[in-house]
């Protein structure tokens, strides 16, 4: 299904010259730098170095060996920085240009979910090129309304907009998103939701994580509930930071029984369970430098 998309926001000319520069260095120029600046920012940012220790720590305990701990935080920030280049380089892209990046895996669920009328919730984490990912759905298959926090600096902002706002994309600001949601929703606009980091305690409920408690956002179920929509996990992954994979996973269906507390639960302890499978099976592609567990572990991110 492709529907012509409004023109995106225009980024400021500064940033365009340097996108310019960027797309004449060779990729193998770009993943050499990346990778020198990955050890760099292992060695010197000491906070958030700390943070990927005490989650991987959490999740894998002695199940990981130290060596093989640092070599998923060094691809962490690795992952960072091709994220941020793709970015950039693929604002204003073709259709044809970020498709040829991308292959579908189980496509066919998305097709049935779209021929079936519902309304769609698209649910992923920080994981693999998840930028990368909503720009090829809604290059190939449907426009999407995705929910996320505006940048605190405005030109940065203004340019990652400019980025997300193509092929009929529409950003939704986190901050009152629900009426907005439910909009898209209604008029059958698929809405995606990343879904995989730590909430204040009135925001969110707990859940079972790598055998953790951790706090998750009950949107997407509380959204399912409400309009019978399907939830869809979907994540990408890649071997070479120049081909990315996206998977979708089948939807994961509402309970409707008398207890309304415990169908969201289950729902959103659902959505968790596929969000840790995908991370177990490729750890190196998760953003583990966020606080993941910060809302029952605070003392332990603390830099000592």
């Amino acid at each position: 299904m492709n529907r012509q998309p409004s023109p995106a926001p225009r980024p400021p000319l500064p940033f365009r010259l340097f996108q310019g520069l960027l797309r004449l260095i060779p990729r193998p120029v770009h993943l050499a730098l990346f990778r020198l600046l990955s050890r760099l920012a292992y060695r010197l940012d000491r906070r958030h170095t700390h943070i990927a220790r005490v989650n991987l720590d959490l999740a894998f305990g002695d199940t990981l060996p130290e060596t093989e701990k640092r070599r998923i935080i060094l691809r962490t920030y690795e992952n960072l920085m091709v994220l941020a280049l793709e970015t950039i380089l693929n604002q204003g892209a073709s259709r044809e240009a970020i498709l040829s990046k991308v292959t579908f895996e189980r496509p066919e669920i998305l097709e049935r979910a779209l021929k079936s009328g519902r309304p769609i919730i698209f649910q992923t984490a920080h994981y693999g090129n998840w930028e990368l990912g909503t720009l090829a759905i809604a290059a190939r298959f449907t426009p999407i309304h995705i929910v996320g926090r505006p940048l605190d600096w405005p030109w940065a902002d203004r340019i990652l907009t400019a980025t997300r706002e193509q092929f009929g994309i529409r950003l939704i600001p986190k901050k009152r998103a629900m009426k907005p949601m439910i909009a898209a929703l209604k008029a059958r606009v698929p809405v995606g939701l990343v879904v995989d980091q730590n909430t204040a305690e009135k925001d969110g409920i707990l859940v079972d994580f790598f055998g953790h408690p951790a706090r998750h956002t009950p949107a997407a179920a509380l959204l399912a509930r409400k309009l019978d929509a399907l939830v869809i996990p979907v994540f990408s992954r890649t071997e070479d930071f120049r081909h990315w994979t996206v998977s979708f996973h089948e939807p994961i269906l509402v309970e409707k029984s008398d207890d309304v507390d415990e169908d969201i639960r289950r729902h959103v302890q659902a959505q968790a369970d596929v969000t840790e499978e995908v991370i177990r099976q490729k750890p190196d592609e998760w953003l583990w430098l966020h606080q993941r567990w910060k809302n029952q572990y605070e003392e332990l991110y603390r830099v000592r």
